[in-house]
């Protein structure tokens, strides 16, 4: 096995391992519907009802007011619900996954030779399928809504990374501590219910009664940066290098939840053999 021999997380070690790790996302991705008669098609419809049973709840029920572009212009609440669902829908999904990667994968864990490290890429890598399905999917449901694909529309991609490099700090980081706290699952599930609703979704910070302080708060959220990038590059029409500060503060917070995150794996993970 490529690399089995080494120990501690390097991008070396990544890139020799990267035919492994592609493997073993593809599996896991599979394995998620095992069984199920319409296997992996369950991924993308959960979250297409989803998105529908939001729309629904808030455009025709709550009739929430109407948002409007730089130009003034209404936005159809449908597009402007799809930009912050389809980045929350893959850190979710992620986060919850590669929460659980040494549980689900015990039996690896306890290999001498299998590096471990690993396995939370291979969870947010799993995560990333369904991701850039909805990410075609929404820029499809925005062409067809007369917003069409343009220069501004490929930073989805780059947000898409940076949630990326923020998933995996964030699941070496759960992924580790769940082994000896086995009720962080359940904690993160409990921050997940809480934080799709603290993270302007399905509201938007710019029509409400906040005061600035709290607004600074909430801006502290580095899920901010994502739907209101995802938000600037469908419908804005921003380039990320407008809002220097915003993009400086994710990147020190992101990286340094990947220091943080990986620090801890490797602290802990001598005895993750024996717990597990």
């Amino acid at each position: 096995m490529a690399g089995s021999k080494r120990t501690g997380l390097s991008l070396a070690g990544v890139i020799a391992d990267r035919k492994l790790i592609a493997r073993l996302s593809v599996n896991d991705f599979k394995t998620k519907f095992a069984g199920s008669y319409l296997g992996i098609i369950w991924a993308f419809v959960q979250p297409v009802i989803m998105i529908f049973v939001y729309w629904f709840v808030f455009e025709k029920g709550i009739k929430p007011t109407p948002v409007s572009d730089v130009a003034g212009m209404t936005i159809p609440f449908l597009l402007w619900l799809m930009a912050g669902l389809v980045p929350w829908f893959f850190f979710s999904d992620a986060l919850s996954g590669g929460t659980r990667a040494l549980l689900d994968y015990s039996y690896l864990v306890k290999k001498v030779v299998f590096r471990i490290d690993i396995l939370p890429i291979v969870k947010v890598i799993s995560a990333v399928f369904v991701h850039l399905f909805f990410l075609a999917f929404t820029v499809l449901v925005y062409a067809l809504y007369g917003y069409y694909p343009d220069f501004y529309t490929l930073q989805i991609l780059y947000y898409s990374v940076c949630l990326f490099v923020l998933l995996l700090g964030l699941t070496y980081l759960t992924s580790a501590l769940v082994v000896f706290f086995r009720d962080l699952s359940q904690v993160i599930n409990i921050v997940l219910q809480v934080g799709i609703w603290a993270t302007p979704i399905m509201w938007n910070m710019d029509t409400m009664a906040i005061g600035g302080g709290l607004k600074g708060i909430l801006m502290l959220n580095p899920l901010y940066y994502i739907v209101q990038g995802y938000r600037g590059s469908l419908i804005g029409k921003t380039a990320f290098w407008e809002q220097p500060g915003l993009t400086v503060y994710f990147w020190v917070f992101a990286l340094a939840m990947l220091w943080l995150g990986t620090g801890m794996f490797q602290k802990l993970r001598m005895h993750f053999a024996d717990v597990l």
